[in-house]
């Protein structure tokens, strides 16, 4: 049995964070009914390309197997009706409407808790339910920029850079998961719902971890160093014979290790002895180990380096990547046959794997209304 089998969801959420929350828990065997507008349903139906085979939004699928598909036009009263039957049989609702809406359409925190007091409600927004906050468009590029995530993602201070996927909603998704999964358990517990409130900044806040408490702790406010790290060293990409080498040196010991492999006297009594040294001492260090790496190729520096334990590799394409992860025995593509329209269609697995309750594949992502 599923970790999660018995537990039904109404998703009303849309684009990425939501329904990146309601699939995960899907996987684990929740029932998630995702609801969308008549017509045109979630945004990423049309965000391409590219598209499958079957003309199919590769973005909408990589965040909604494993659910049931509705429509219902909230604005009229047949639509609402047909919402508040599906939200009677749910145990969680998540919602990412701008703030307000849902209370427009009487499907508020405060309202539903009074009619099904066991209900978890997980409201997803980018800044948060102030009346400030509700002001701000929640979008992951503006939250990335606003909220210093770019400010650190790029060669230097002069060139911010977003990170390569929607991270923040990624980030915030993964939270609205696990506050889910909490409050599953708190009500278990208590027999009473609650309550959730993920929003972007904070999200993006929190995952800044070591960069975002600098400035929290000690008053430093982090910049952009392309791939070097601001405590550690050597920690960043250098040039190989016929590619970049990833270096990634976390202690001492395998600074020890790195040097020995490279045949340099650079590890005790120096300038490069401790890492807090080898940080202030960045630039000579690189020209150093430049000079070294230069000699050989990258696969030949990650095959001697790897044997030692230093943490070294190549900059994979996300292909690479991929094919790396199956070399391994990781399985990272699952492809599912949807029962309801015949497609397959393949993406990316579950990474989280349980030893009793394992995560299942039942559903494609669902054709607009594909349940009605």
């Amino acid at each position: 049995m599923s970790a999660l089998a018995g537990i039904k969801i109404a998703d009303f959420s849309r684009v990425l964070a939501g329904p990146y929350a309601t699939m995960l828990l899907g996987d684990m065997g929740a029932e998630v009914i995702k609801i969308e507008r008549p017509a045109t349903g979630d945004d990423t139906r049309t965000w391409g390309p590219p598209f499958t085979s079957d003309g199919d939004s590769t973005y909408f699928q990589s965040v909604n197997r494993n659910k049931i598909g509705v429509t219902a036009d909230l604005t009229t009263d047949l639509g609402r009706a047909k919402a508040l039957e599906i939200i009677s049989k749910c145990d969680v609702l998540v919602e990412n409407f701008t703030i307000g809406t849902m209370e427009k359409f009487g499907l508020g925190y405060e309202e539903l808790h009074k009619k099904f007091p066991k209900l978890i409600y997980c409201q997803i927004s980018g800044f948060g339910t102030s009346m400030a906050a509700a002001k701000l468009p929640g979008y992951d590029l503006l939250v990335q920029g606003m909220s210093g995530l770019m400010s650190i993602t790029g060669a230097d201070e002069n060139s911010p850079t977003k990170v390569g996927v929607a991270l923040v909603d990624v980030i915030s998704g993964l939270h609205a998961a696990l506050g889910i999964s909490a409050a599953l358990v708190s009500r278990a517990k208590s027999g009473v719902g609650q309550k959730i409130e993920i929003n972007l900044l904070s999200s993006a806040l929190s995952a800044m971890v070591n960069q975002s408490a600098a400035f929290a702790g000690a008053g430093v406010t982090p910049k952009a160093m392309g791939n070097a790290h601001p405590s550690i060293a050597p920690y960043e990409v250098y040039q190989a014979k016929d590619q970049r080498l990833i270096i990634a040196v976390g202690n001492d010991g395998q600074f020890l290790e790195l040097v020995k492999v490279l045949n340099l006297d650079i590890a005790n009594g120096s300038r490069f002895e401790s890492n807090s040294l080898r940080v202030a001492n960045r630039l000579a260090l690189n020209e150093i180990l430049n000079a070294k790496f230069a000699t050989e190729t990258a696969s030949y520096w990650s095959e001697v380096l790897t044997k030692v334990g230093v943490p070294a590799g190549p900059i994979n394409s996300i292909a690479e990547g991929i094919n790396l992860a199956a070399a391994i025995g990781l399985e990272p593509i699952v492809t599912i046959k949807d029962p309801r329209s015949g497609k397959n269609s393949k993406t990316i697995a579950n990474p989280i794997k349980f030893s009793e309750t394992p995560v299942s594949y039942r559903l494609g992502a669902p054709e607009l209304g594909a349940d009605n």
